[in-house]
């Protein structure tokens, strides 16, 4: 005990002699005597907000989530969101997906907000994300909590809080409710006087509402009408998603839609994957099972809060082939804009947004298209921000995040995977009465515009002492930058968190026109581009690969696609 640092016991000790609970109390005091590495992890940071919100590891202390951090959490938000809005009714709306805890979660916000006078808008039953999102615009709050950890593990749970917008919050906000936090030094300082008579239940015939929303989204109804007994598999991995899906694939005219039964019940332990993350392949086993039973065209998956979505389709040899966020992007991107000029809707006032870590194949895209294309930093809230400043201005189209994130339209202000789904079953439908499948539209796109090809590495860092070494290999990526990767010469590095763009060919530094963040992205001789960035939700480091080449005859996509995937393996080589 005497190894741990003052300042993390003086920390564990508040809470004991603090207003918790019994149960609580004693976790502690365990902690001090039997585990002060976990006690230390437990207590030597508070969880901030980052790209997703507040989110960690469910336990007791300060750096996890428990009904006091929640409710810390939440009287800070309170106390913000009385001083932007003074004398005005100040409205929240509140939902969860299936994780263990989120009814508590959930509904201890609630309390924290009534007990200061706030009036909660509380879905009956839980919901996805978008959902969310878009009720927050729709019952004019003021701001929005989703209690979720999206894709992560079952130990985890998550706050993710909404500004008025329906988007997650961004600078000043998120920063400002932070400090709000900072301030209450006590669970004293916490108002957890409830008021169920400031609770307003959404019930489930606002379902139908959003979902006229997305049925307004589809551009093939002759299409889909052609196309409506193609058989399509769809599971939501035991999350929140269950009934939003197949209720948008039915409502676009999708009639021959098979949920996996084994992961339809919302289940927080998600007893039939190892992740809840549809960007696994594992995850989608019992998916692609069904898939080939039923003779699926396309198999799809959400993540247990519904904002991520994943789609696998057969490919030329019959067998399921999981295509990755940015190959459904470029697909969605495509079909967008291709139809947008089809009827004759392009007219110099819509634009799209893409992340510094997707393909630069969307900024292509768009750019052969003559619509703007902005890049913004990882995070959809950065997304949603873009869209908030051309509101009545400029038209969005679409836009997403290669970690499966996409939105068309603009009446959710976050991803959406029930619309994306919808949107994926329409493109293949679309495509399939023109007589192509989905790589011999892609091998069509590449030909006319270089054929990308992307990679990922997640190194997970645990607790204090992961997070410090994340932090040194950052700090030497800027002191000692690599000259060359997988035998092409580095040519440019673009420095975000100090908004430096460097030529080193020329030597020449320029200022890089956005917000400042962690990260670091080094462009290589032969086209390549490699980007560094320490995820702001979960303890863990992410380097995102790139490479490029022309595709000349659409025959060639396999011959091409494996020249690309030897070159990516090469970098995962060099970074592993």
């Amino acid at each position: 005990m005497s190894s741990i640092d003052p300042a993390i016991l003086a920390k564990a000790q508040s809470w004991l002699d603090g207003n918790v609970d019994a149960n609580t109390k004693a976790s502690i005091q365990k902690l001090i005597a039997e585990n002060p590495t976990e006690l230390v992890d437990s207590f030597y940071q508070d969880l901030e907000f980052g790209t997703g919100g507040l989110r960690g590891l469910m336990g007791v202390g300060t750096n996890r989530m428990n009904v006091y951090t929640v409710g810390m959490a939440t009287q800070g938000l309170a106390n913000y969101l009385l001083k932007c809005f003074p004398g005005e009714e100040i409205k929240v709306a509140i939902t969860h997906d299936s994780r263990i805890n989120n009814t508590l979660f959930a509904k201890t916000t609630a309390d924290v907000l009534t007990a200061n006078g706030i009036k909660v808008m509380y879905f009956r039953e839980m919901r996805p994300t978008p959902m969310l999102s878009f009720a927050v615009r729709y019952f004019g709050c003021k701001s929005g909590v989703m209690i979720t950890a999206s894709h992560n593990p079952k130990e985890y749970n998550g706050y993710k809080a909404y500004w008025e917008d329906g988007a997650q919050v961004v600078a000043p906000h998120d920063s400002n409710i932070i400090k709000e936090v900072q301030k209450i030094t006590s669970f004293d300082h916490v108002n957890w006087d409830k008021n169920d008579n400031l609770i307003q239940y959404i019930e489930s015939d606002f379902d139908q509402i959003y979902l006229e929303k997305v049925k307004g989204l589809s551009l093939a109804k002759s299409e889909i009408h052609a196309q409506k007994s193609m058989p399509i598999v769809f599971s939501p991995i035991h999350g929140a998603s269950g009934k939003m899906v197949p209720a948008a694939l039915k409502a676009f005219g999708f009639e021959n839609v098979h949920v996996v039964k084994e992961q339809i019940e919302p289940d927080g332990t998600f007893p039939t994957v190892i992740y809840p993350n549809p960007e696994e392949a594992e995850a989608l086993t019992l998916s692609v099972e069904l898939g080939k039973r039923v003779g699926a065209e396309l198999v799809l998956a959400c993540d247990p809060d519904g904002d991520r979505y994943a789609a696998v389709v057969p490919n030329e040899k019959g067998e399921f082939e999981l295509l990755n966020g940015n190959q459904t992007g470029v697909l969605l991107s495509y079909y967008l804009l291709s139809r947008w000029k089809e009827a004759g809707k392009l007219d110099g006032k819509q634009f799209m947004v893409n992340t510094i870590v997707t393909t630069e194949l969307i900024n292509e895209l768009a750019a052969g298209f003559g619509v703007k294309c902005f890049n913004v930093l990882t995070g959809f809230k950065n997304i949603a921000a873009i869209i908030r400043e051309l509101e009545g201005k400029e038209t969005f189209i679409g836009g997403g995040e290669e970690s499966y994130g996409y939105l068309v339209g603009d009446f959710v202000r976050d991803k959406d995977g029930v619309s994306a789904c919808a949107m994926v079953a329409e493109v293949i439908a679309y495509y399939k009465t023109k007589g192509k499948n989905v790589f011999e539209v892609l091998a069509d796109i590449y030909s006319q515009f270089g054929f990308y090809k992307e990679s990922l590495i997640s190194v997970t860092k645990k607790g204090k002492d992961g997070a410090e070494q994340i932090q040194k290999l950052m700090a030497d990526f800027r002191t000692n930058p690599p000259t060359e990767m997988n035998g092409s010469k580095v040519v440019k590095i673009i420095d975000v968190k100090s908004s430096t763009v460097t030529d080193l060919l020329s030597g020449k530094t320029e200022k890089l026109e956005m917000d400042k963040s962690n990260v670091m992205q080094f462009y290589l001789e032969d086209g390549s581009k490699i980007s560094a960035r320490p995820s702001g939700t979960e303890p863990k480091i992410k380097y995102y690969f790139s490479v490029n080449a022309p595709l000349k005859d659409p025959k060639d996509y396999r011959k091409v696609e494996a020249e690309l995937v030897e070159k990516l393996e090469g970098l995962r080589a060099y970074f592993s």
